[in-house]
């Protein structure tokens, strides 16, 4: 009986132990490092790394284009829908051609740690791709 009531207790230790670390792993799906790229074909490709956080609420995040020259961009009207993976981001980049921003609509999907879409602004449109680091 004893030796039963010493492995329940152990069982019971190590359960306690391991469950805080799987609810940390497990976290959210979103807040972290993403990196992949974006374009409007297979031919012509931004790498970006992007940093998003999600506190069940509301998505924040920035862009960062792995080009030095391009500044980086907060993401704005950001949602996500966790029930299905839904993610809806907009952002306004500087024109490297001078003038007004170019004001980017992005709507992709969060599948197995990949988020993939589209995005679009004015006529110009393409893909992106982004994997969680």
């Amino acid at each position: 009986m004893r030796i039963r009531l010493f492995y329940l207790v152990c069982l019971l230790l190590c359960l306690a132990m391991a469950l805080p670390v799987l609810a940390q792993r497990g976290g959210d799906p979103l807040s972290g490092a993403w990196t992949g790229d974006w374009g409007p074909n297979p031919g012509d490709r931004n790498f970006v790394s992007v940093d998003l956080k999600w506190d069940g609420k509301a998505l924040t995040g920035t862009v960062h284009s792995i080009n030095p020259q391009r500044a980086d961009v907060s993401l704005q009207k950001t949602s996500f829908a966790a029930a299905s993976g839904a993610v809806h981001m907009e952002a306004d980049a500087p024109n490297p051609r001078g003038g007004a921003a170019i004001h980017y609509i992005i709507d992709g999907k969060l599948a197995n740690g990949v988020i993939t879409g589209s995005w679009n602004h004015g006529a110009s449109k393409g893909d992106f791709k982004l994997t969680k680091k």
